[in-house]
């Protein structure tokens, strides 16, 4: 298996992998370009495959500050109508020029992966839920879903 090319900018051979969702990249910017929109981690065979292909050393440090090994935590799916967001409305938050703008905001950054890299997600919601910046952002994905 030969040197794997950035799946960002497409031009210089990959060095990392996203330590969420494995795509590959080259560089600090194209890092940042790929975590301007949340990525997802992939499915288990997604894993095998992405795992088998390429060892890719990953960054330790993104603009000087030590990144953070994610926590392993169990998908759980619990099959209630709407509780689990449809194709349609995936693509809605993608598309919202507002959500990605509200994106931009480096503490609302900071607070997302805050709570996404904690093991006690749901507690640190809570505490992001006094941020009004934060709930803003959520108001703004709850009507995007909810027109």
């Amino acid at each position: 298996m030969g040197p794997k090319q950035c799946q960002i900018c497409h031009k210089a051979q990959s060095k990392y992998k996203c330590p969420k969702c494995y795509l590959l990249y080259c560089s600090l910017a194209c890092f940042k370009k790929h975590k301007e929109l949340p990525c997802v981690n992939p499915t288990p065979s997604e894993t095998k495959t992405a795992d088998l292909e390429s060892h890719v050393e990953k960054p330790s440090v993104v603009d000087n500050a030590v990144v953070e090994a994610p926590v392993e935590k169990p998908l759980v799916v619990v099959d209630k109508t709407g509780e689990v967001l449809q194709q349609f409305q995936l693509e809605a938050i993608a598309s919202s020029s507002e959500i990605r703008d509200a994106l931009n905001d480096k503490a609302l950054q900071e607070l997302i992966c805050q709570i996404d890299c904690s093991s006690n997600a749901e507690n640190e919601l809570d505490k992001a839920m006094a941020d009004e910046a934060f709930r803003l952002f959520t108001n703004k994905i709850l009507s995007t879903i909810n027109p």
